[in-house]
């Protein structure tokens, strides 16, 4: 057998990847399609049968994304403008906690810099930088070939702050489609139909269909705090092992965040989350929209 990587899914059809660049229409072979979902992004193995390329085996997973649906990232950008639509800190921060709770490094992009007050972009730049994350202001390309090179990356972040723009000017011969924001929702519209992979810079990156949902119903509540960076340097400060960082005495992550060395705003997102996973009410919060 030989090994791929699955390049697109649309459907029922598979574009897959060999180890030479060269692509082939691959289809599922039937034992599979009772195992678990094949994501864009996944190593397979595959075999020609009776004429078609035939996927028989997905290896080993070292993460993965539930939405954008994607396999064996190494990092996520955040794309999020600073205007038209508004910057959320608030979408920024539960993103990023999904994202690291997925075991996937996150890094935050801020396009549309010409549209808004750029001191406000150096505030959040620096609002990040404290939270330990890489943030960066997306006023050019130069920044994006250190940033993606000989690295998996999806993009992700709503739609409208300019994702399938930025692939564009990356690989302009991709001529993807994008719309324009609605002054009444300050959002876009979606764009973006399928997860599909793009090689660029040794890479690849992943242009997802956009968002403004977001479902928690997978994390564990006990495990959420221990993947997040900002906590990290106070979680063995705590007087109890299994603090979670609500309203337990003596906690070094809250003692952080009145001392502002963890932004009041980001535990708030915590705190948040924690009370939605209590509550077990999903079908309510699963499709929550953030603005």
């Amino acid at each position: 057998m030989n090994e791929a990587r699955i390049i697109s899914i649309i459907s029922s059809k598979y574009v897959i990847e060999d180890d030479h660049k060269k692509r082939y229409d691959a289809i599922l072979a039937g034992k599979m399609r009772l195992s678990y979902k094949p994501l864009v992004n996944d190593r397979v193995y595959f075999a020609k049968i009776d004429n078609q390329f035939v996927i028989q085996k997905i290896i080993a997973r070292k993460n993965y994304l539930i939405r954008p649906s994607l396999a064996n990232i190494d990092q996520a950008l955040i794309v999020m403008s600073l205007k038209e639509p508004d910057f959320s800190f608030e979408l920024v921060n539960r993103l990023t906690m999904l994202i690291e709770y997925a075991s996937i490094k996150p890094l935050i992009l801020i396009t549309k810099i010409d549209l808004g007050d750029k001191s406000k972009a150096y505030q959040i730049v620096d609002y990040y930088k404290l939270l330990g994350y890489e943030c960066y202001l997306l006023e050019d390309l130069c920044i994006m070939e250190e940033v993606l090179k000989d690295k998996v990356s999806v993009l992700c972040g709503q739609s409208g702050v300019g994702k399938t723009s930025l692939l564009n000017k990356l690989i302009p011969t991709l001529e993807l489609k994008t719309d324009s924001i609605s002054k009444a929702l300050n959002r876009g519209k979606h764009t973006t139909r399928h997860t599909e992979l793009y090689e660029v810079f040794g890479g690849y990156v992943a242009d997802t269909p956009g968002f403004s949902s977001l479902d928690i119903s997978h994390i564990d509540k006990e495990l959420l705090a221990l993947k997040l960076t900002p906590f990290k340097p106070y979680i063995n400060g705590c007087r109890f092992l299994d603090c979670r960082h609500l309203k337990e005495p003596d906690c070094a992550v809250k003692n952080a965040v009145l001392e502002a060395k963890i932004p009041e705003s980001f535990y708030n997102v915590y705190v948040d989350i924690m009370k939605m996973l209590s509550d077990g009410n999903f079908k309510a919060n699963r499709h929550r929209t953030l603005k």
